[in-house]
């Protein structure tokens, strides 16, 4: 009789959280969607030449990561520096994302995984990625991007 209640006991406490777990049950499509579409309004802000609009979507804090190759830098202001040394004007190129896969981690978090594409003047860089987001009252940002 104890384990046929505790089996009850540990499903109903199952239920409730997932229940009123934002990105689970009947979420994930949802959150889903309303990530790529975070990455599609970081494209069209960056194949405009709005390098802040871009940085919009990641997370506005010291505590931000973000990693490529061997370096390692945190805090959204440094990472907007080295993005405008690195890109700004006709340096900006096109951006595309493809190969996106949204995982949903549960309690407004997820991992994205994809590619990325800059054609700048012709010349065609790019690489894969790897983002973790958190749901905030303003939406999904960016609060860890590694990108090779």
């Amino acid at each position: 009789m104890k384990r046929k209640y505790f089996i009850f006991a540990v499903s109903v406490f199952l239920s409730i959280l997932f229940l009123n777990c934002p990105g689970c049950s009947g979420k994930p499509p949802e959150a889903a969607a309303e990530i790529v579409r975070v990455l599609e309004l970081q494209r069209e802000a960056w194949n405009r030449g709005d390098l802040e609009g871009y940085m919009a979507y990641y997370w506005k804090s010291e505590e931000l990561t973000f990693q490529s190759g061997a370096n390692r830098i945190r805090g959204w202001q440094t990472l907007l520096d080295r993005y405008s040394k690195s890109y700004s004007g006709e340096r900006m190129g096109r951006l595309d994302f493809s190969d996106l896969e949204v995982k949903v981690l549960g309690r407004g978090y997820a991992l994205v995984l994809g590619r990325w594409s800059v054609d700048i003047q012709g010349e065609k860089k790019g690489g894969v990625f790897s983002l973790i987001l958190k749901r905030f009252p303003e939406g999904w940002r960016i609060i860890h991007d590694h990108t090779s």
